[in-house]
């Protein structure tokens, strides 16, 4: 995956991790990570607008022999829980200042990658099945007089690629995951089974992806026939190229980009840069300091955001691009 690609692709993976005013006490926060889950189906059969199933089907240009690599991409749930050691061990509390900070409990994310290089579209013919078996876990980061403790549950599921030849240099290319992984218990509890945030990137090798945005005439009909299911394939990369599509459960044009005079993530769809960093700085000291013990990217935020000098604050104050465009449309000089 290119550099502007992943760049792109982390964007969607952590839309909506934490959001403004990026404290656990704020009620969005408290219901997260709402684009891209691929729920277990214990919880999708009671709530079947949460599905168990994502699926991504897009048209390749190439003969058989053409490769394709898939890379599917998730956020998996991590419990932080806050121990004071006792005469007995480490014991569950509230909160533990140690150092100087307060350390709190909250559901932090780590990233899960499953790639599947060099699959020939001619092998596809006969679906190819990947295993996402992730096992439970737990670790423990130390602190004066107690820990902090994060867990993890197992995550179960497939992912299954295939290929439909349409004609000799056509292929329908089929990604379909699920998850698989037993469960029982509230939303809370299943989105820590979830594979959340789920998005996939497809790159060809001796041959082409077709924008399913803008198809050509020829093929608008195949492209039509296409079923995504809880995520939309774009091409991207650089401009002009089709060697690279983003699925993504967040709707995006062909070849996105994070615009080049954005400081950094702040984790928010279509985020006005200069808006949020202005709340930012904005904030009481009160305010910044629960911002700052509510996870460690808020804190990244926060930082990256007090140390961000005059001209860079004026650079995120706005950009026109559209102009460009419409002059290249009617033909401008």
């Amino acid at each position: 995956m290119t550099d502007p690609v992943r760049q792109v692709a982390d964007a969607v993976l952590y839309e909506g991790y934490v959001l403004w005013p990026y404290r656990r006490s704020a009620v969005k926060n408290q219901r997260r990570w709402t684009f891209g889950g691929v729920y277990p189906p214990g919880h999708s059969a009671a709530h079947p607008d949460d599905a168990c199933a994502m699926q991504t089907e897009c048209l390749v240009e190439g003969a058989g022999d053409a490769r394709v690599d898939v890379t599917v991409r998730f956020l998996h749930v991590v419990q932080r829980d806050v121990a004071r050691r006792g005469p007995e061990g480490l014991e569950p509390v509230d909160e533990l200042v140690a150092g100087g900070e307060r350390h709190v409990p909250w559901d932090e994310a780590t990233e899960r990658e499953l790639a599947a290089p060099g699959l020939r579209l001619d092998a596809l013919l006969t679906p190819e099945r990947i295993a996402i078996d992730v096992p439970a876990g737990s670790s423990e980061e130390p602190l004066a007089d107690g820990a902090l403790v994060r867990t993890w549950h197992a995550l179960e599921g497939t992912i299954e690629v295939a290929a439909t030849r349409l004609s000799d240099d056509v292929s329908r290319l089929t990604v379909r995951i699920e998850n698989t992984t037993p469960f029982e218990g509230d939303r809370e509890e299943a989105l820590r089974q979830t594979f959340c945030s789920t998005h996939t990137v497809l790159h060809a090798h001796g041959g082409t992806f077709v924008s399913l945005t803008d198809p050509p005439a020829a093929l608008a009909a195949e492209a039509q026939r296409c079923a995504n299911v809880g995520t939309w394939p774009v091409l991207a990369g650089a401009p002009g190229t089709r060697d690279t599509m983003l699925s993504s459960p967040i709707i995006l044009p062909d070849h996105p980009q994070v615009a080049p005079e954005s400081p950094g993530d702040l984790f928010d769809a279509a985020e006005i840069d200069q808006l949020l960093i202005l709340s930012i700085l904005s904030m009481t000291d009160e305010e910044k300091q629960a911002m700052r013990e509510s996870d460690p990217k808020a804190r990244e935020i926060l930082e990256r955001t007090e140390s961000l000098s005059v001209e860079e604050l004026m650079n995120v104050h706005g950009a026109i691009r559209e102009f460009g465009y419409a002059e290249r449309r009617v033909g401008a000089p």
